[in-house]
């Protein structure tokens, strides 16, 4: 298989009805998206990195910190639309959405969303999951529970906490890990489509791939990224990174 181009988008929005203005939160001097974006360009894959943003302020703040970024349109309903847009910029062979809100995303997690495109070329796309560790995790419905088949396609994701132990208690729960890797075709496609039922009772954007009947590939990973979608988990990153050597 030829040389392919890899880009990395991340996705950041100033609006958010949890916690405005979040991209730009403090974690030890630097703002959250120069956290994500640092571990980004380590993915020695990548041919580019940038950031997507509808907000002047976070451009501001990613040029001020020589940090590639785009302007996109305030208009768009999820991050993956946001991708979409840049990929009618920037030409490329696979994208890969980094959410804006995991700084503490690991280098060698995000390849991992890449990895299944260099040996399957049919693949259109792929997304993380890794197990619940922590029991609070699964009643907390800002964390989309996982379910696959036996090859780890996509069956469901819910933000309820399933599949439900009534025949056995021999199984693991998984969480969505936010990184997702596309084919343009399949950008292409989500972005000229409509939200179908199920996507718009559990506001999960990767359902609409499943609902209308493409494999997405999740992959399994051992990861300890914590998705900021609140001021409190804000100060839990705050404390890990206080406390751990090496992410800078």
């Amino acid at each position: 298989m030829a040389k392919m181009k890899i880009i990395g988008i991340i996705p950041a929005r100033f609006k958010s009805s949890r916690f405005e203005g979040k991209p730009l939160a403090n974690i030890l001097g630097k703002p959250m998206i120069w956290w994500v974006y640092n571990q980004a360009i380590k993915v020695e894959l990548f041919s580019e990195v940038y950031v997507a943003t509808e907000d002047d302020r976070i451009l501001e703040a990613c040029n001020n910190l020589n940090i590639k970024c785009l302007m996109t349109s305030d208009l768009h309903k999820t991050g993956t639309d946001r991708i979409g847009e840049v990929a009618r910029k920037v030409a490329a062979d696979i994208y890969v959405n980094i959410q804006g809100d995991e700084p503490l995303i690991e280098p060698e997690t995000i390849k991992k969303a890449i990895e299944p495109f260099l040996t399957n070329e049919s693949l259109q796309v792929s997304n993380l999951m890794t197990k619940i560790k922590d029991p609070v995790e699964l009643n907390n419905f800002t964390v989309p529970k996982v379910i696959t088949n036996k090859d780890n396609i996509g069956i469901f994701l819910t933000r309820s906490p399933a599949p439900y132990p009534k025949g056995s208690i021999d199984f693991n729960y998984y969480k969505q890990v936010c990184v997702y890797g596309f084919k343009p075709e399949a950008l292409e496609y989500f972005c000229n489509s409509e939200r179908g039922k199920i996507e718009t009772i559990e506001d999960i954007e990767i359902l609409r791939f499943i609902e209308n009947g493409y494999k997405v590939q999740f992959i399994e990973v051992d990861s300890e990224t914590v998705a900021v979608d609140t001021p409190k988990d804000l100060e839990k990153v705050i404390e890990i990174v206080s406390n751990k050597k090496g992410l800078q």
